[in-house]
């Protein structure tokens, strides 16, 4: 490890991106949820996509994560790509959150000792209501892309960092005021970081919010 800290970013993408494999798990209702994983070690960070996405969007974010030294779990959710499971027909009440504990697990099985979620859009969603439904410690801590728990968040039980962009909207208006709503019904220790323009989600990594985006979310995955 302390070989791959030595050396060029660059190179050291280079070193981590042949690790990157395909691996498939249960979900505890019977559904099959398939993930690719990048680099290895003990400290594990699972990411669980939005609506327009599948697992291999994850592809630029995952290897600087895998070279800062986190083992990570992309994912595809139940219904995309070859991830199945029930209820995956009615996305507005799919138990999605059962993927997310899913990976946890699979990847707490597999030697990590503590597991973090980055979820964009419904993903984080997602994330928030496994943390929520979850025993405590089982998930470290959750970095919200554009998103919020769907259930009221006083009822997490992992750090959170919520991310969104101000003029972020959907047919119903603006994000950032439900979010901000959630943020502040969740207990510490939290933050909200509320970036310029209209971006959601994943789509920061689109923009010129993408280094910013990806500084904040390994200080936090990062901090003690």
């Amino acid at each position: 490890m302390w070989a791959l800290r030595v050396l060029p970013f660059a190179l050291a993408l280079a070193v981590v991106a042949p690790a990157q494999r395909t691996v498939s798990f249960a979900t505890d209702d019977g559904g099959q949820i398939c993930a690719d994983v990048y680099g290895q070690g003990s400290r594990a960070v699972v990411l669980a996509h939005g609506g327009q996405f599948k697992k291999e969007s994850w592809r630029n974010q995952a290897l600087p994560l895998a070279a800062a030294g986190f083992r990570v779990l992309a994912i595809d959710l139940r219904g995309f790509g070859c991830s199945k499971g029930p209820g995956q027909e009615d996305f507005d009440t799919a138990p999605f959150e059962k993927d997310v504990l899913a990976a946890v697990r699979y990847l707490k099985a597999n030697g990590a000792k503590t597991v973090s979620v980055v979820g964009g859009s419904f993903g984080g969603a997602a994330a928030g209501d496994a943390s929520i439904k979850a025993p405590a410690g089982e998930i470290d801590r959750i970095v919200f892309l554009g998103a919020a728990p769907n259930l009221p968040a006083d009822g997490l039980k992992s750090r959170a960092l919520f991310i969104v962009a101000r003029e972020d909207s959907n047919g119903s208006g603006l994000r950032l005021p439900g979010i901000r709503a959630q943020y502040e019904r969740a207990p510490e220790p939290k933050q909200l970081i509320v970036l310029d323009g209209s971006a959601h989600a994943q789509f920061l990594f689109q923009t010129e919010q993408n280094a910013r985006v990806m500084r904040e979310m390994l200080r936090f995955l990062s901090a003690p």
